[in-house]
């Protein structure tokens, strides 16, 4: 049968930008549908104006330490339509790079809500295409618990386009956004709480890292409250909100941030048409090559629920190119040692397993661990701490896992991720040179373990 596309890709995000792009280029006829924004949440809603704000936040942080250097400030006055704006500004150039890149790789590109109309057809725009490959590739979408008052609460979608910054919020969760928006708020400003139903955030993290990172922020002034969870969200008649938490307890705030947990954004996608399954968290279900149910229907990036980070979706949509288009290129994604960031304030950057999982899947490890005060802040009064840490094989004398919390951990571990993946011992961290003096060559220096 002649197909009117050889790629189908519905989601124009990273993972789906990147499938369609390479397909193109290995001389496949491509078709991308996006229904929103062109670069998916990452560029839109994610890391990308996220890490703006972060930066923008951490300017008080600069302001306030200028004063050991020698530097008389006048007062510093922050203006949130401004960074909205240049934000907004940004992300419109980002559209339409994305938008220069698959026109140019040859991509056909359908702006609409996209439907499966059986495994083989897809319509849009009232319009019927046939392909013999469909790639669903939509994302994730931010979840509100459904608990009494919940149209009063916003998401991370919401939180990019406030008209104002509000006096007082509270951010709901223990993830990585959560954490990082607490810290965007508080950093620019205002009186910020952060809810977490749990004892500590950041699950799955390493602990020395978690119990860091709170005393970190806590000496900032961020105000954490664990267990604790909210029952219900009141409007005011002043416009503003009344939080009744699960143990009783009230709380007044100007807006209620919720980032706990996103779903694959299935709405209206027409699976029910094909033998796509679902898993038991409402992922599509695929094979190790992608492949759902349905042998022409293939997913990626966070639809699929594995590992839900942007350089993860780029690897397996050029992993599904090279697959159908290119095979003697194909090599599959390697979900060992990859490198992730938070931008938190301060920062996070980690790799490789943390002491937890190193014990529990059998190694005898030993820990080296090192708190310090950064160079750049000896001339100041602010008394962060930096702290780093390698989880190491005791047996082998390899490196399992290498984790910070400081300034630029993420810039500092995407380097050591490399030394991780090709194998490094600690006997290869201890004989490389130090670039000094810098906080990275820490992790060069530490010669004696805190644990075994």
């Amino acid at each position: 049968m002649a197909y009117d596309f050889d790629l189908y890709v519905i989601g124009a995000g990273s993972g789906g930008v990147r499938s369609a792009r390479f397909a193109a280029g290995f001389g496949a006829k491509v078709a991308v549908a996006e229904s929103r924004y062109l670069g998916g949440t990452c560029v839109n809603v994610g890391c990308v104006p996220k890490k703006l704000l972060v930066y923008g936040a951490h300017f008080a942080e600069d302001f306030e330490q200028s004063a050991g250097f020698g530097w008389t400030l006048g007062e510093a006055d922050f203006d949130w339509a401004t960074l909205i704006a240049n934000k907004d500004r940004e992300i419109n150039r980002l559209n339409g790079i994305y938008r220069n890149l698959l026109v140019n790789s040859g991509v056909t590109l359908h702006e609409g809500h996209a439907k499966l109309i059986d495994p083989h057809q897809v319509e849009i725009n009232g319009q019927r295409y046939t392909a013999k490959h469909i790639l669903i590739a939509t994302g994730g979408w931010p979840q509100i618990p459904d608990i009494p008052g919940r149209e009063h609460a916003i998401s991370s979608n919401e939180a990019f386009f406030l008209k104002e910054l509000p006096k007082r919020i509270l951010v709901v969760g223990g993830g990585y956004i959560a954490v990082e928006f607490a810290g965007i708020f508080h950093g620019l400003g205002a009186d910020t709480k952060l809810l977490y139903r749990g004892e500590l955030f950041l699950r799955g993290f390493d602990g020395a890292v978690r119990k860091h990172l709170q005393e970190e922020l806590t000496k900032r002034g961020l105000d954490l409250q664990f267990n604790a969870d909210i029952e219900r969200i009141e409007k005011q008649a002043d416009g503003s909100l009344k939080v009744t938490l699960k143990d009783g307890r009230e709380l007044a705030t100007d807006c209620v941030f919720y980032a706990t947990g996103r779903r694959p954004m299935l709405d209206n996608l027409g699976l029910e048409n094909t033998g796509v399954k679902l898993d038991k968290r409402g992922f599509i279900e695929v094979d190790e090559q992608y492949q759902s149910a349905e042998p022409s229907i293939l997913a990626i990036g966070d639809v699929i629920g594995r590992v839900q980070l942007t350089p993860v979706a780029l690897a397996e949509g050029m992993a599904v190119a090279r697959r159908l288009f290119k095979p003697e290129q194909y090599r599959p994604v390697d979900y060992n040692m990859i490198p992730t960031a938070v931008f938190s304030l301060p920062n996070i950057g980690t790799v490789g397993l943390t002491e937890e999982q190193a014990r529990e899947a059998g190694h005898k490890v030993q820990i080296f661990e090192s708190r310090f005060r950064p160079m750049k802040l000896t001339l100041t009064e602010c008394q962060e701490r930096t702290l780093m840490k390698l989880v190491v094989d005791a047996d082998t004398d390899k490196v399992l896992g290498c984790h910070m919390v400081g300034p630029d951990a993420g810039e500092i571990v995407q380097g050591l991720a490399i030394a991780l993946k090709a194998g490094a011992t600690k006997r290869d961290f201890d004989e490389t040179i130090g670039v000094h003096p810098t906080a990275a060559e820490e992790f060069v220096t530490m010669r004696t373990p805190v644990a075994g």
